[in-house]
C-alpha cells in the first residue's frame, strides 16, 4: 500500500502542463461515435429483448397448460 502510495504522490508530483488541440473535426467525429454507441446498445437491447419475451410466454404457456390437466 505504501509502495502504491509514494508512486501516486511522485505521479501527482511530476505532472506538466499539456498543450492539446482539438479542432472542430475532432469534435464531431468524438460525438458520432457516441451516439453509434449509443444506436448499438438499443439496437442489441431491442434483438435480446424480443427473445427474452418470447421465452417467458413460452414458459407461462406451459404452465397454463399442465394446470388444465
Amino acid at each position: 500500500m505504501k509502495f502504491i502510495l509514494k508512486i501516486l504522490i511522485f505521479y501527482l508530483a511530476t505532472i506538466n502542463a499539456s498543450f492539446a488541440y482539438l479542432d472542430p473535426g475532432s469534435g464531431s467525429v468524438i460525438l458520432q461515435a457516441i451516439i453509434g454507441f449509443i444506436a448499438a446498445i438499443f439496437a442489441t437491447l431491442s434483438f435480446y429483448w424480443g427473445k427474452l419475451k418470447l421465452f417467458i410466454l413460452k414458459l407461462f404457456k406451459k404452465e397454463k397448460k399442465s394446470e388444465k390437466e
